[in-house]
């Protein structure tokens, strides 16, 4: 079989996003299992010993994300992969990895919820979760794919800027997303940008794990170097509010100055993270904004509004966090109706009604019945507000 052929594959979205962090090079997983995610657990525990990397199934979900915490600051890129519940017992420590600032990447496929809700059928719930599931101010990176491709690329691109920011970053799939098929065509590994975490340039005696980074890109001390240990650092880690080698501070000065500083390093790259994909916004008088499976029937509904003369476009939110704020605002330059089906009871809509400070009007279409919206749910509401 030739490489190209054997780069088309039927693939599921939870192995897609298995063979994106084995290609971005992860070499550890440590996790528990739990519906709709197992399957990444499961194929990582037979691809990661074949690669020479570690896996780990762990007690439990606060354990599993300590693991990868750890594995991390060794040296190795690292994941864990959930759903709600799961996601719920990670926090802590996803906060300990933010303000630590250990690079790493989480997996929340999600399912109806609270509790153990319905373990097999989709939802969007976890959305703010996502964002706000921790406490203390910082900043979060989590992407949405709506296809199993998609899966493999943002897959790929949540490890690469976990290592570009050293911060978590997650990946919030569904149930839907993760456990369909598609015919997939992989890019070929030596054609794909694998980012690596800054390292220093200087000896252990000099290093500082909090200290200026020169160079960052214009923005200079925002992301540190990261040493690994074992390989002749030494420096201290911890949750408490540290200076610039580790050691933890109560001067506040330098603890607004740390804070700040995480959030900077994103606040700062908005317009790089920020991903969102449009169809038919140009001139659209009716926006829908959707993300997840909930876009799969979107844009199909936006299609069948077209073919019937309605001027509908369809903002697909690639990146949920950070908000896409500016191209919300963008697209209400013409529509004047955004309609936001999502699969929870109207977290993102009213995310979508701040961005837009009543430059339009914002019809939320919520559905929480374990059922994923079909086309014609979405084109009715298109087709009533037209």
């Amino acid at each position: 079989m030739s490489a190209e052929r054997a780069r088309v594959r039927l693939m599921q979205g939870n192995e897609a996003c298995v063979e994106g962090a084995l290609v971005a090079g992860c070499r550890f997983y440590a996790g528990y299992p739990i519906t709709p995610s197992t399957e990444i657990a499961e194929l990582m525990s037979e691809r990661l010993p074949r690669l020479g990397g570690k896996f780990m199934q762990m007690e439990d979900e606060i354990g599993s994300m300590a693991a990868v915490i750890g594995a991390s600051l060794g040296g190795l890129k690292a994941m864990t992969a959930t759903s709600g519940p799961g996601f719920s017992l990670k926090q802590e420590n996803i906060g300990f990895a933010a303000l630590a600032e250990v690079p790493c990447v989480v997996v929340d496929v999600q399912r109806v919820g609270p509790s153990t809700g319905q373990p097999t059928s989709p939802a969007q719930g976890d959305v703010m979760q996502a964002r706000w599931g921790t406490h203390g101010d910082h900043p979060a990176v989590v992407l949405c794919p709506w296809s199993v491709r998609e899966t493999f690329d943002l897959t790929l691109r949540a490890f690469n800027l976990a290592e570009a920011l050293r911060t978590p970053v997650i990946l919030l799939s569904d149930e839907v997303i993760a456990h369909m098929r598609e015919k997939v065509e992989l890019p070929d590994p030596a054609t794909v940008k694998v980012v690596d975490r800054p390292r220093p340039v200087v000896p252990p005696s000099e290093y500082k794990p909090y200290g200026p980074a020169p160079g960052d890109e214009g923005r200079e001390g925002y992301v540190p170097p990261m040493a690994a240990f074992g390989e002749g650092y030494r420096y201290h880690v911890t949750g408490l509010f540290h200076g610039e080698d580790g050691f933890p501070t109560g001067n506040g000065e330098k603890s607004a100055a740390l804070l700040r500083r995480v959030n900077a390093k994103v606040d700062t790259r908005r317009s790089e993270l920020i991903q969102v994909a449009r169809e038919s916004l140009d001139d659209a008088e009716i926006a829908v904004v959707a993300y997840g499976c909930s876009a799969r029937s979107a844009v199909r509904a936006v299609r069948e509004a077209r073919a019937r003369g309605i001027k509908a476009g369809l903002l697909r939110l690639v990146t949920i966090w950070p908000f896409a704020d500016e191209a919300i605002q963008e697209a209400a330059r013409t529509a004047k109706v955004f309609i936001v089906p999502e699969m929870n009871l109207g977290q993102v809509a009213r995310e979508v009604e701040r961005a837009l400070h009543g430059a339009a009007r914002v019809v939320p279409l919520p559905r929480v019945d374990n059922e994923l919206f079909t086309p014609d749910e979405i084109l009715a509401r298109i087709t009533e507000e037209a």
